[in-house]
């Protein structure tokens, strides 16, 4: 789609669709809702009854909590994307493995040109969607924090960092999002071109291997990093999936103020240094925790194909194994084995050998 046709929104009230009302759907939207910007939900029924019953409260970080009324809301939240709509834009929030279906959904719904923004997990939901939905102009994107649903309707964003989008600064709607975003407490990065925002991807999936370290150890992001235990785990997912990056030839993108072979090193400290050195890196709210977390808890399906899959399928690529990502894949999909108990950091670390 040429410049000329997303140069502004098309009315003095810009309009944005949130397809996927999850935790980060729902953070995002209502921060552009609480902007002013007119936004439509589309998301599952247990989501949508919340926010019809109670409406929508958002906080964390020292954010000043806001709560969109339900009244507010009430036309505005839907089980598929309505005909005939005509966003200015729409964010694509839904998990990994739901992004083909979505974007069909998106393409029969939106016009053609319709820009989308893939603000999901993982380095291929971009490229899978536009697959799915060639008529549409998919952007691929990158959630840096995380958000809990601390109760229906309620969303908390318990760690920092900005936002990324691949598009340019001369572009007017994303600006715009900019701006409103911004005016918010949010940062939002625009990433010139395709290469650049892959490097961004693979930065923010390093870390995301985290996410099942976190899930399985039962507890809060803050204090599963305090035990060296979890964070040897991490450390090692983390270098399996650098080391098969660097044969690959792809330079991850720095996402923290240490670069990612220097993080390692970190992570492996005893806790007392660990404390002292990753200062910054331990500025996360209390009640923080990875989605995948939450999942579990809920009985969902899991991102963990997109993250520790991600870096099978490129050891795959290159004839390679990665076999600390490969069992990590497995004990995820066996958790409901366990009926809820979690790892201890030995019983991880020893799982994870095997």
């Amino acid at each position: 789609m040429n410049a000329e046709a997303k140069s502004a929104p098309h009315s003095p009230r810009p309009s944005a669709l949130i397809m996927g009302a999850g935790s980060i759907g729902c953070y995002l939207g209502g921060l552009l809702a609480a902007a002013g910007w007119q936004v439509d939900f589309v998301g599952r029924p247990r989501v949508l009854q919340a926010l019809r019953e109670r409406g929508l409260a958002l906080s964390g970080l020292g954010q000043a909590s806001q709560r969109l009324a339900a009244a507010a809301l009430a036309e505005r939240l839907h089980e598929h994307p309505p005909a005939g709509l005509r966003p200015d834009l729409t964010l694509l929030c839904v998990k990994s493995g739901a992004t083909a279906e979505a974007a069909a959904l998106l393409q029969s719904a939106l016009p053609a040109g319709s820009l989308v923004l893939s603000m999901q997990n993982g380095v291929g939901n971009a490229a899978l969607a536009q697959a799915a939905a060639p008529a549409l102009d998919w952007r691929a994107g990158m959630v840096p924090f995380n958000v809990a649903e601390l109760s229906p309707g309620h969303f908390h964003r318990g760690t920092g960092g900005d936002l990324r989008v691949q598009g340019r600064a001369d572009e007017a709607l994303l600006q715009a999002l900019q701006k409103a975003w911004q005016a918010q407490g949010l940062n939002l990065q625009l990433v010139p071109t395709p290469a650049a925002m892959q490097a961004v991807q693979w930065g923010k999936l390093l870390l995301n291997l985290n996410n099942p370290v976190n899930a399985l150890s039962g507890q809060p992001l803050r204090a599963e990093l305090l035990h060296r235990g979890y964070r040897r785990c991490f450390a090692a997912l983390q270098e399996e999936a650098l080391d098969l990056l660097a044969a690959a030839g792809i330079s991850p993108a720095q996402m923290t103020p240490l670069p990612p072979r220097r993080l390692l090193q970190v992570l492996r400290l005893p806790s007392p240094l660990f404390r002292l050195v990753a200062a910054r890196m331990l500025k996360i709210d209390a009640q923080a925790r990875s989605s995948m977390a939450d999942d579990l808890s809920l009985g969902r399906l899991t991102e963990i194909d997109a993250l520790c899959g991600e870096v099978v399928r490129l050891a795959q690529t290159l004839g390679r194994s990665a076999p600390l990502n490969s069992r990590m894949v497995m004990l995820v999909k066996d958790w409901p084995a366990r009926q809820g108990r979690a790892y201890t950091q030995k019983e991880l670390w020893s799982a994870l050998q095997r």
